[in-house]
């Protein structure tokens, strides 16, 4: 009777090691797409067999691409900083409202230079004038400042 264990356990251990080398394909659901293109998937948690946290990841639109864009909710939702993913109106609102926040950038850098540009032509034409001069301390090491 041990011999007959033995052998099933055996054929099992060698039935699982064959079945390891196989490749697998890891089928999830299809959460949601960004605007980019990239496609989000996940394999819910599974208590029953100690499977505590949802598995999430994402297929770039290009396949190769390791350097993709992902929009900052469906980043937080990967990392797990969400329990829902997010839809596609939210991304959107956020979508423009960092288009508005880019615009509102481009406009204030531009009236920001028209007013430094005039302060920073009258510190080159004074030059070395306008720096303040103080008598205690020496110009050129050794000498003073009355002396050329």
């Amino acid at each position: 009777m041990t011999q007959q264990q033995g052998r099933s356990i055996l054929a099992m251990i060698l039935r699982n090691f064959i079945q390891s080398l196989r490749p697998r394909k890891i089928r999830g659901d299809l959460v949601g797409t960004d605007y980019f293109g990239n496609k989000y998937f996940e394999i819910p948690a599974n208590p029953q067999i100690g499977k505590r946290k949802p598995s999430r990841w994402f297929e770039p639109k290009l396949k190769d691409d390791f350097e993709q864009e992902i929009p900052a909710e469906w980043e937080a939702w990967l990392r797990g900083r969400r329990k829902v993913p997010p839809d596609e109106e939210e991304v959107l609102r956020n979508l423009a409202i960092m288009k508005q926040k880019k615009e509102n950038a481009k406009a204030s850098a531009v009236t920001e230079t028209s007013g430094n540009e005039q302060s920073m032509l009258e510190k080159e034409i004074k030059g070395m004038e306008s720096f303040p001069k103080y008598t205690e301390y020496e110009v050129m090491p050794g000498k003073e400042q009355g002396k050329k």
